[in-house]
């Protein structure tokens, strides 16, 4: 391990001993001292900004312990680098607010949907439900924008859009499902809009003039197009920015074309039934007339709703905005107002103009005295529709035909531009929004294999790779040109983005984090948790089959992330979330009182670093894991003070290699002269409320004939002060040690720790040895418990339990009966009872001398010296054993050598031996109990836990 007692160096000039240019130039590269003193910095932004996000080199403040001990140091600032002379300033294209959201929105809502279906569903749905239709859709996505808004504000937004938004909100584990979803929706929408264009490019061939035929013409038309869009995108983000610009001016002339068409009465169309606008045609299109099998209203919906998936199209690029928190809230919003006027514009003043139903033949004109029966709206304009209508076979109006729009506007050709920019412009977006996702997500390293695709080239770090992709993606959906059923998961795959989003947005709020403070406003929670519900409703109501395998997918790879657990902190709102629950639970249980039922030990284990000895910290895990409070105690031992960042930064390694090794536990470094102060203040300050710690567990130290009497008194009066506080002690003990700290290193330049994945036999499958329990005397359960406790585990699962327990020869069925009674009572499972009649029998003669000699290091011989020195003798030395003393507890000395006989008897092949721990009483020397413990557990192959409650029931067969 490293040195805990090293102190960080640091060298530097004074501001004042700098010259006059430098000090000028310190000043502008953000050094400036505040009032106090030369080296304490006034608050900057470069201290607060990651390197990483301004592409600058990383600067930080000065650290207390400079600022405290030292008194001529400069600022810590690191200066960014000197641009060469001549050398231009590497700038990537930014866009702002109109170019990078609002256009991009607003194409990407303007879709094919608009061109050739809006008109039909009016027909279907009536002016008054289409509009309801429409403002259903604009609810959904307004209230996603205010959510997408609210989190793009808190904080800086680097790349990846929704995925960015979600993960960094709720965490990996629902970033990392929605970054693989959403990043595969956009390409197949891209592949879904190329199509479109490829049909709309198809149905104006001639018959004669198809190429192979319908299907291999849109397989052809859909291919080279997504070449040359993937061509556009390579080309860099300017290039894709001009054409989508091209595309909006597209479809603002052909918008202004079709409105003017609107209002020029042209007598050629009437008889398709265009009559410009007429109040009677208003009238009878203001409700619905629902007409063939799929005529209803959610299916209309279903219908419309894809069109209003673009509403992300700005958020996907946020890395290419010049200021993402700026543009995303006005760019997005404004092109929700944009479109949604659009939408109700176009759908009303076609209604308006147009009638439901036309044959389109001229002859069907009304004379001045025509006999004929005529029936219907088109009676009054002045058109027998009559026959068409009664035999359905119409061919025009609104219900019959998805070229309305071409039909109202003054020039025909330009609509078929708009449909071309349209659909064009939507899949060049989502073939940009693809990759950005993905790349993103590739990134931050949270599945397997994508690595390769997070390279970026080029000054705006194009993804040319995951433009590859992408490209591969979309023409294998191209190639099936039948992608009714993958366009029902797309919406579902939005839909679902769109609840996660929302959801983000409600549970930052709710959790109270003070990381939380987004600069937009105009947000509501309960706003947001609407908005997750309705999403989630819709999915089922337009597509429950597509509902239910998007959920599956999300699922499964939720399943990864959860179960890989990787190592990212973002600082989500689940952690806040996480924190708030803890906390409110915490403070609710220091009002109920402790239950015997709701016993758990709650361990406090001296481990020091937790890698140096990694089978306490199994052996303790193995019980606790689940079930309850592990802290792993580390006592420093300092002198002069040390330096709580450096304490801090082993802190970071050590609970790494606590989580690396899957043991759930707390790791608590604390200062102090000796072990027993140390363990004093942590036994008293560790935990919070009612999770804090009943149970102090240590390692046997086994050099303590060897070691300072000093240190073999500090150990065993921690024992002593714990029995004090009325906790529960156990000491384990193996053969070989526990103490590797020989074979630990701590690399401190890459913060890893060396040879961390040592095996301990608590990592091993026990099989089908026994797990022997000593129950000597009666601690209330303790004793007990632990080995119930560890029984319940995988591992020592086919282990069986045997309790050893003292009794008479004469009385031993009578105490065997009892002792299963007690047992069956308390619903332990327990292997077997063994009765020891044996134990009060005097020990053999050679284990005896053994502990005789092993004590004789450790007596005062006092027999033959005067009171007076005897008294000084004792005072001097405390932990030494005087001959009154060992004479008094011979009896008692003996006794623990003849139970050591019959562990050794009994347990050489168990898994695990437990022994209760005896109680040090205050006249006994420190020497002579370390010599009982030791001689409890020699000569053992197996680890020996000695273990003693604090005499509490922790066991109980009552159920209240």
């Amino acid at each position: 391990m490293c040195n805990r007692n090293s102190l960080y160096q640091h060298h530097g000039t004074t501001d004042t001993e700098l010259p006059d240019t430098e000090r000028r130039d310190s000043r502008i590269d953000g050094r400036r001292s505040s009032i106090y003193s030369t080296m304490d910095p006034v608050p900057q932004l470069d201290f607060y900004a990651h390197s990483s996000m301004t592409g600058r080199q990383q600067r930080s403040r000065p650290s207390l312990d400079i600022l405290r001990k030292s008194f001529d140091v400069c600022i810590c600032a690191t200066p960014s680098p000197v641009e060469s002379e001549g050398e231009k300033p590497f700038v990537p294209v930014r866009f702002g607010w109109v170019t990078g959201v609002m256009v991009r929105c607003m194409l990407n809502i303007w879709g094919v949907i608009l061109f050739l279906r809006l008109s039909w569903i009016t027909s279907q749905a009536g002016i008054i439900l289409t509009w309801l239709i429409i403002l259903m859709s604009v609810i959904v996505t307004s209230v996603t924008a205010l959510s997408v808004s609210a989190i793009s504000t808190n904080g800086r937004v680097v790349s990846g859009g929704a995925y960015f938004m979600i993960s960094r909100t709720l965490g990996p584990e629902m970033g990392g499902p929605i970054g693989v979803v959403f990043s595969f929706a956009n390409a197949l929408a891209c592949a879904l809009n190329t199509v479109g264009f490829a049909e709309v490019v198809r149905d104006m061939l001639e018959y004669d003039a198809l190429m192979i035929d319908e299907v291999n013409d849109v397989r052809i038309i859909g291919v080279v197009t997504i070449c040359l869009l993937l061509l556009i995108s390579m080309a860099g983000m300017e290039w894709e920015a001009k054409t989508q610009w091209l595309f909006f001016i597209v479809l603002m002339v052909s918008f202004a074309n079709y409105f003017v068409g609107t209002v020029i009465p042209v007598p050629e169309k009437e008889a398709m039934g265009f009559f410009s606008y007429h109040s009677e045609i208003f009238m009878s299109n203001l409700l619905p007339d629902w007409r063939g099998p799929d005529g209803s209203f959610f299916q209309m919906f279903a219908i419309f709703f894809p069109s209003a998936i673009g509403i992300l199209s700005g958020v996907n690029i946020c890395g290419d905005l010049k200021d993402p928190s700026s543009a995303i809230p006005k760019g997005t919003l404004a092109a929700i107002f944009g479109t949604t006027i659009s939408y109700l514009a176009i759908s009303a003043t076609a209604a308006s103009c147009v009638v439901r139903d036309a044959s389109g033949n001229p002859n069907d004109s009304l004379s001045a005295n025509f006999s004929e029966p005529c029936n219907g709206l088109g009676c009054k304009l002045g058109w027998n529709f009559t026959e068409c209508e009664e035999t359905k076979s119409c061919a025009f109006g609104l219900a019959n035909s998805f070229k309305i729009l071409s039909l109202a506007s003054g020039f025909g050709g330009l609509i078929t531009a708009g449909v071309f920019a349209a659909s064009l412009s939507s899949a060049l977006a989502f073939l940009v929004s693809a990759p950005k996702v993905f790349q993103c997500l590739c990134r931050d390293n949270i599945y397997p294999y994508i690595g390769f695709f997070a390279k970026g080239y080029g000054k705006n770090d194009e993804p040319l790779r995951a433009y590859l992709l992408t490209f591969f993606i979309a023409v294998a959906f191209i190639l099936i040109a039948e992608l009714n059923i993958i366009a029902a998961l797309i919406s579902n795959f939005f839909l679902c983005s769109y609840a996660l989003i929302n959801f983000s947005c409600f549970h930052a709020s709710i959790t109270n984090s003070p990381g939380w403070r987004p600069s937009f406003r105009y947000y509501s929670k309960w706003a947001s948790l609407f908005g997750a519900v309705v999403s989630v409703v819709l999915m089922f109501l337009l597509t429950w089959w597509a509902a239910l395998i998007t959920f599956c997918v999300i699922m499964f790879l939720l399943g990864y992330v959860t179960y890989n657990k990787p190592k990212i902190n973002w600082g989500s709102s689940v952690q806040a979330g996480t924190y708030n629950m803890a906390l409110s639970y915490s403070v609710s249980l220091a009002g109920v009182e402790d239950h015997v039922k709701n016993f758990r030990p709650q361990c406090l284990v001296l481990t020091g670093p937790p890698n140096v000895r990694p089978a306490l910290v199994d052996f303790v895990g193995s019980f606790t894991k689940n079930i309850s409070l592990m802290i792993c105690g580390d006592i420093l031992m300092v002198s002069g003070g040390t330096i709580y960042g450096q304490i801090m930064f082993e802190s970071h390694i050590l609970v790494k290699w606590l989580n690396r090794r899957k043991v759930r536990s707390f790791y608590t470094p604390f200062t102090g002269d000796c072990l027993r102060e140390g363990a004093k203040h942590l036994l008293q300050a560790s935990g919070l409320g009612k999770l804090k710690p009943n149970t102090l567990i240590m390692g046997f130290k086994n050099n303590w004939k060897e070691c300072t009497p000093h240190s073999m008194e500090d150990y065993v009066n921690t024992i002593y002060d714990t029995f004090d506080s009325n906790y529960g002690v156990c000491l384990l003990r193996m053969m070989d040690g526990l103490d590797l700290s020989e074979g630990i290193q701590l690399d401190l330049p890459s913060g890893a720790v060396l040879n961390d994945q040592i095996k301990t036999v608590f990592q091993s499958k026990q099989g089908k040895k026994t797990i022997d329990v000593y129950w000597i005397s009666d601690d209330g359960g303790l004793t007990l418990l632990v080995p119930y406790l560890l029984s319940r585990r995988k591992r020592w699962r086919q282990s069986k339990v045997r309790v050893f327990i003292v009794g008479e020869e004469h009385t031993i069925e009578e105490d065997r009966k009892e002792m299963i009674l007690l047992l069956q009572k308390f619903r332990l499972d327990i292997h077997d009872v063994i009765i020891m009649t044996d134990s009060e029998k005097p020990p053999q003669a050679k284990n005896l001398k053994r502990f005789e000699d092993t004590v004789a290091l450790f007596r005062l011989r006092d027999e033959q010296q005067a009171e007076s020195v005897v008294q000084q003798l004792r005072k001097d030395y405390p932990w030494k054993i005087s001959d009154k003393e060992l004479e008094a507890l011979r009896q008692k000395s003996e006794r623990k050598v003849r139970l050591n006989e019959i562990i050794r008897r009994n347990s050489q092949q168990a898994a695990l031996v437990l022994v209760s721990l005896p109680v040090p009483q205050l006249d006994c020397p420190s020497a002579l109990y370390m010599a009982w413990l030791d001689t409890l557990t020699c000569g053992l192959p197996c680890p020996t836990a000695l273990i003693r409650g604090n005499q509490q029931n922790v066991l109980t067969f009552y159920c209240q």
